[in-house]
């Protein structure tokens, strides 16, 4: 069972020193819980792109061609119906149904990438424990990091992150 260590910062600027210092004694810094975008903490926690608009982009286009192929077989090889002398392949005809399809299958595999990425639906969080969690979102800041394995490291990384200006510093088991 892995352990984590959460500190409890007041202010964002501790919170972003206390990351980078740990950062720098070579303390896997895990995640940060803030109730606005702390600049310069993505990078510190390498957040990457997300595939989600490539994901989006292949679905899209996928189910639109689709969508046009069936509206093709149908009006062109299935049942073809000569209505006034037109071309049975008349693609201006045809580009409605294929362009609604395709945003509503963007828009579904979208939602579906994004539960799967960020692991969604997720009713319990081991860190949902944590006293006074939810006030992440309202005026605390919380930096989790992964704790070393001796005691007597976590005790330098506790007395390190209090250093920093962190109000409390607990271990949890996730």
């Amino acid at each position: 069972m892995t352990h984590v260590v959460i500190a409890q910062f007041s202010e964002a600027d501790a919170l972003l020193e206390a990351a980078r210092e740990s950062q720098r004694e070579g303390t896997n810094v895990l995640d940060a819980f803030t109730p606005f975008p702390v600049e310069g903490m993505a990078e510190l926690l390498g957040a990457t792109s997300t595939r989600l608009r490539v994901v989006m982009a292949i679905g899209g286009f996928s189910m639109a061609a689709v969508a046009f192929g069936l509206q093709y077989y149908s009006a062109v090889i299935d049942y073809p119906i000569n209505s006034g002398g037109r071309p049975l392949n008349s693609w201006p005809t045809f580009m409605l149904v294929p362009f609604a399809t395709g945003i509503l299958a963007a828009a579904i595999f979208g939602f579906i990438a994004l539960l799967s990425e960020t692991g969604l639906p997720r009713l319990h969080h081991a860190l949902f424990e944590i006293p006074d969690f939810e006030r992440a979102s309202q005026d605390r800041f919380l930096l989790a990091l992964e704790a070393p394995e001796a005691k007597k490291e976590i005790a330098a990384l506790r007395q390190r992150l209090i250093e920093a200006g962190a109000i409390e510093v607990m271990e949890v088991a996730a």
